[in-house]
């Protein structure tokens, strides 16, 4: 990866509905070749998707909390039972106090409750201690740089 491919992920990831001769032009490229740039960044898995960013509180995900999840066993083999519960954006296997970090969005504090009690179903699960956000300063993309 050089450093047009940097400068094509970062456009992308500012507006990923951008034409190749747009993309092609920001970097000094025709349009063809932005095209097959990108084509083997996805090819090889830097680019894992295409998506579009969706403001959770519009769509009733106005509840942002990140909640440390303590264990008796090692959580490395129940992914799948974290991944059932569809309230959760991330789940992590984490060295320090806890075993799992997971980022949660709910409409309101009486469904993150209700994951709370979801999570404590997972087996091994011991314990949670959720932290609410009361406001997010900002969001990062993945950073390209070196």
């Amino acid at each position: 990866m050089d450093d047009v491919d940097r400068k094509l992920l970062n456009l992308l990831q500012e507006d990923a509905t951008q034409a190749y001769a747009v993309l092609g032009k920001a970097v000094g490229l025709s349009a063809g070749a932005a095209h097959e740039r990108v084509r083997k960044l996805r090819e090889s898995g830097v680019i894992r998707r295409t998506t579009v960013e969706v403001d959770p509180a519009a769509v009733g995900g106005g509840v942002l909390a990140f909640v440390m999840v303590d264990s008796s066993a090692w959580m490395g083999d129940v992914g799948e039972s974290f991944a059932a519960i569809p309230e959760l954006q991330e789940a992590h296997i984490i060295a320090g106090s806890a075993s799992v970090l997971v980022k949660v969005r709910t409409g309101t504090t009486e469904q993150l409750q209700d994951v709370l009690r979801r999570l404590y179903e997972i087996e091994g699960v011991s314990g949670t201690q959720a932290t609410v956000v009361l406001e997010t300063f900002f969001e990062r993309p993945v950073s390209t740089e070196v």
